[in-house]
Formats: structure tokens, sequence, C-alpha cells
């Protein structure tokens, strides 16, 4: 199969950061978390966001249900142990028509993982 991010074979790229690998950057860790939202991976998604803005809970199963159609990265610029990946990621709910969102995400490693803390949508 495909990964859902772009890049190759799940099994050789997100699957393995979804099996528990650890992201070897911040855009790793972002193309990982895109997968987990195209796949429903809640778990994986909580696990991999930063404790002090991570929510409680999180629901993938909205209706009509979200369709993650592509994503494109647009910068990843590290700085130490912080990052910030610049994305676009395609999607469509229901029937409707396709949309975007356009992101900047902050990341911080911290005991040799990388994790989202955040991120700053830009309307279109």
């Amino acid at each position: 199969m495909d990964c859902p991010c772009g890049l190759g074979r799940y099994a050789d790229h997100c699957g393995r950061l979804h099996a528990g690998a650890a992201a070897a950057d911040a855009e790793a860790l972002m193309r990982s978390r895109y997968s987990a939202y195209a796949l429903g991976l809640s778990d994986y998604l909580l696990a991999t966001w930063h404790p002090s803005t991570r929510p409680a809970s999180l629901d993938l199963h909205g209706q009509p249900p979200l369709r993650w159609l592509g994503l494109d990265v647009k910068r990843h610029v590290a700085d130490g142990d912080t990052a910030v990946v610049e994305f676009v990621a395609r999607h469509r709910q229901g029937g409707g028509r396709a949309g975007r969102l356009h992101e900047t995400s902050r990341f911080v490693r911290e005991r040799q993982l990388w994790l989202y803390v955040d991120g700053h949508v830009t309307d279109r």
C-alpha cells in the first residue's frame, strides 16, 4: 500500500513510525501524523502530541467523514531541538468540495523524540 503522506510504501515509511520507531526529524513526524489522520489512528496522534497542548481525546470519525487527499510539505526548518514544518493538506468531507488546510506547525524534541506542539492555520 502507498503511504498516505506521498513518500513510498506505507510499511517502509509512516508505518514504521506508527509501529513505534522514532521519527528522524520533525518533517518525518509531521508526515506520520498526516498519515495517522488519514488512517484514523487517534492513539498515535495523541502519543506524538506534546503534553502541554495535547487534548484529552480526538474524534476522527465525524459525520460525514473527512477524507484526506494529499500532502504538500512547503518547508521544514530545524533549530536544535525545535522545528517548524509548513504544509498544505487537501481533504474532502462527504460529497462536498475539496478543501485545503495550510498550517505551520511547531515541534519540539524531548528525550530524543519529536513531538507536535501546535500549529497556526493560514487562511487562503
